[in-house]
């Protein structure tokens, strides 16, 4: 008899057979709605170019299209690399459809309001657009819930993949951190001044972080990407880190530099 059959690859522990089918088929779902935000981000860019209007400011068709592209690429992004993380495969299904989910209700109130015609984030003009408003500010944070529980569980347990996956992981999530660090800024900053009476300021208070709270965004993406990319070469291994690390240090850089104009435009 083959030793393949008598022998079969056993599943991970704790793991079964349906449940790593239900893990897949979560997989693709986010890959399907990742690629639907994106493609809604790029429609929108089209209405943009059709009906033109101010591309800055809290009511423009700059947020749907930003927010479609940016929420489509971090899930598809955060789908594969969590694929590298030893959580639990019931536990990593269920955080991905929730985190999905999070992301089409964040995308979808946002373009709503676009459509609207009235901001989407600090609004409380009227009860619906108030909703809409701690909606979205609510959404926030299960979305840093979520993202903070898969970057613990890349410093618990190293990290598969192949050489320098680990350390690209961690970086990126470590970088994610910073991003979900001013969002949250943002929006504390945003929802105290409407409170307090100051709406046009609290529109015009997030301009400052919002750099460092992009370039720290997509760091989960670029670096595990990178490591990725390097190891389907046939350079040494000691290369392809060396070429790693000094792309973590740029992107350290990169997001200092923006953490440091945040500090001094605040």
């Amino acid at each position: 008899m083959d030793p393949a059959l008598a022998n079969p690859p056993a599943l991970p522990t704790g793991t079964s057979a349906p449940w790593a089918s239900g893990a897949r088929r979560v997989e693709r779902l986010c890959h399907a709605t990742g690629v639907l935000l994106v493609l809604s981000g790029l429609a929108h860019l089209v209405v943009f170019a059709v009906a033109g209007g101010p591309w800055g400011g809290p009511v423009s068709w700059r947020k749907p299209v930003t927010f479609g592209l940016s929420f489509g690429v971090t899930l598809i992004a955060v789908t594969w690399v969590t694929s590298y993380l030893r959580v639990g495969t019931r536990t990593r299904a269920a955080l991905l459809t929730v985190f999905a989910a999070d992301c089409v209700v964040e995308v979808g109130g946002i373009t709503l309001q676009a459509w609207r015609g009235v901001p989407s984030h600090l609004d409380m003009e009227t009860p619906f657009d108030t909703v809409v408003s701690m909606t979205l500010a609510v959404g926030g944070g299960v979305l840093v819930l979520l993202l903070t529980a898969f970057a613990v569980a890349s410093f618990r347990h190293r990290p598969s993949g192949p050489a320098g996956m680990d350390l690209a992981v961690r970086s990126g999530f470590a970088l994610l951190l910073v991003a979900l660090a001013s969002g949250a800024a943002m929006i504390a900053r945003g929802v105290v001044l409407t409170r307090t009476g100051h709406q046009e300021a609290a529109y015009h208070s997030t301009a400052p972080l919002k750099p460092l709270h992009g370039v720290s965004l997509h760091a989960v993406l670029v670096l595990p990407a990178l490591a990725w990319l390097l190891s389907r070469t046939r350079w040494s291994e000691t290369l392809r880190r060396r070429i790693l690390y000094a792309a973590i240090g740029s992107y350290v850089t990169a997001v200092a530099g923006a953490g440091i104009w945040a500090v001094l435009t605040y």
